[in-house]
């Protein structure tokens, strides 16, 4: 297993994020119907839903994660992940992914 990390953004159009803590469990949910982005991951949050979106473009992917296009056919339709930092561009989180040998 391996961790391979991810930002989500877009959540000061939901909920923001100050609610949101380490620790915490988000839910990876593939869009393909979606209009802007055929590549696009929908996060969400028991009893909230969708609390934005696994970031896809090199402005707004923090640090070593993954974009959304990077990860997309890494996951199966949805995928359980966690919250690590919450810092003020966004919020780190990671999956832990069963890759093949010698793949990461």
């Amino acid at each position: 297993m391996n961790k391979i990390f991810f930002t989500i953004t877009g959540t000061c159009y939901r909920y923001g994020q100050e609610f949101i803590e380490p620790g915490m469990v988000v839910r990876l949910v593939k869009e393909p119907d979606n209009e802007f982005d055929k590549e696009a991951i929908k996060v969400e949050m028991e009893g909230l839903g969708q609390i934005g979106y696994v970031a896809n473009s090199p402005r707004t992917v923090l640090g070593e994660s993954y974009s959304a296009g990077r990860l997309y056919d890494k996951i199966g339709d949805a995928v359980e992940g966690k919250v690590m930092y919450v810092l003020p561009k966004g919020v780190l989180g990671y999956v832990e992914i069963e890759t093949e040998r010698g793949e990461m």
